[in-house]
Formats: C-alpha cells, structure tokens, sequence
C-alpha cells in the first residue's frame, strides 16, 4: 500500500498536492486556525453536538426517549471501537504519512510519526455523526457535515491522504451501523432501567417533558416497551 504513495502520477497524490497547495496561499493566521480546527476543535464539537442532542431528546421527552438515548451513547462508543479496529489495520497497512514521501507539502502539523492509513480523526467524528444520525436525523447531519470538514483539514494539513480520509469515513460508518442492532439491544434496556428509577429519570426525559416527538425524529422512533428488546431495536435501527 504504501507504494502507492511513492508517486505524485495517481489521482490520490494529486488531490493531496490541490488541497494541501490551499495552505501556501492561505494567510498564516487562516492556517493556525484549521491547524487548531482540525487537530482538536472538531472533535469537541463533535461532543458538543451530542450533549446538544441529549437535551434535545431529554426535553423532549415521549415513549421513544430511553431509545434515543442509548442510541446517543452509542454514538461515542463506536467512535472508540473504531479506533480500536484501526490500530491492526494500520500496522498491517504501513502507510508513511504523505510528508515523508512527497516534496514540497505544507505541513501545518509536526511531530506525527505513526503510520498515515486510516485517518483516526476521520474515523471518530464519522462514526459519531453516524452514530448521531441513528438517535436524531437533524442533529446527525450536523455531525456528519463536520466530520467532512474534519477529513478536508486533515489532508489542508499535510498529514493525511485522501485515501486515508476516505478509509476512515469508511470505517466509522461500517462500526457506528453494523454493531448498532447489538449495541442497542444491549443499551436499550439500560436506559429503560435508568428512566423507571426515580434517581435517573432525570437523566432520560424532563421532569414536564412532553409526550410528542419533535421535527428531528430520532431514526430509532424506538420500541414502546422494555420487552420489545433486541429485535425491535434491529427494525427501528433499519429505519
């Protein structure tokens, strides 16, 4: 795989050289700024946006509420599963970052010596904005947008290929939906036994929170009872 990357003849090279070339042009102060975006700032918007969506779901309330929920823990537990696969996929791949091989790239960030192919932070915020797509439509989108802001800095950068980029959506997405039905089986009846406590229910649905479900409909309009378990979670997740 790594070959691949020894010549500026392939499209992938290419379109490093394009989006990494906006950088030179840039002024320095819109490069710290993605620097900065890009390395950290994403990523806590990421969380930012989950904790949104949680008190959009909490203060909304309805049948479907404990449903939505697990469906957002879910969101940051696929992010860190992915990660996981990730480490064996890169030793096995070996790919040098694109600043090792090519000449001439404007590296806004130094110091990275690991291994280019998958593109970790691709990973995260795509499988949490798919993740989040699972809990709420509206606020999945917003995830999803930023996770490809995420993966267009990250080559802008230096420090990613395309393909390592693409490779990462790829992988978040595949984790945040192939494990959902068991995830939700398994967290589902957690947060139905958090909302039926009088200590937890706070943390599920509002005190006043209504019975309707608002315009951000959850993809998982969840199961009307605890006993509905795993298979109900499986049709609403296909939703």
């Amino acid at each position: 795989m790594a070959g691949l990357a020894e010549t500026g003849s392939n499209p992938d090279v290419d379109l490093l050289y394009d989006i990494n070339g906006l950088a030179k042009d840039a002024p320095r102060w819109f490069d710290r700024v993605v620097e900065v975006v890009g390395e950290y700032g994403l990523l806590v918007a990421m969380v930012l946006v989950v904790v949104c969506c949680w008190w959009s779901v909490r203060r909304r309330g309805g049948d479907d509420a404990a449903v939505s929920v697990a469906a957002l823990i879910w969101a940051p537990l696929a992010a860190g599963i992915a990660v996981l696969v990730n480490i064996p996929i890169r030793g096995f791949v070996e790919r040098p970052r694109p600043f090792l091989d090519h000449q001439g790239l404007e590296v806004l960030v130094s110091g990275k010596t690991d291994y280019s192919f998958v593109s970790d932070h691709a990973t995260i915020t795509m499988a949490m904005g798919v993740g989040l797509f699972v809990a709420n439509r509206k606020f999945g989108l917003v995830g999803i947008g930023l996770a490809l802001v995420e993966g267009f800095c990250r080559v802008y950068m230096g420090v990613h290929y395309p393909t390592d980029v693409v490779g990462g959506f790829a992988l978040g997405t595949a984790v945040a939906l192939l494990l959902s039905p068991l995830a939700m089986a398994l967290l589902t009846p957690v947060t139905r036994a958090v909302e039926g406590s009088g200590w937890g229910r706070v943390l599920i649905r509002a005190r006043r929170a209504g019975s309707g479900v608002g315009g951000g409909a959850a993809v998982v309009p969840g199961a009307r009872a605890a006993e509905a378990g795993a298979g109900a979670g499986e049709r609403d997740l296909a939703a």
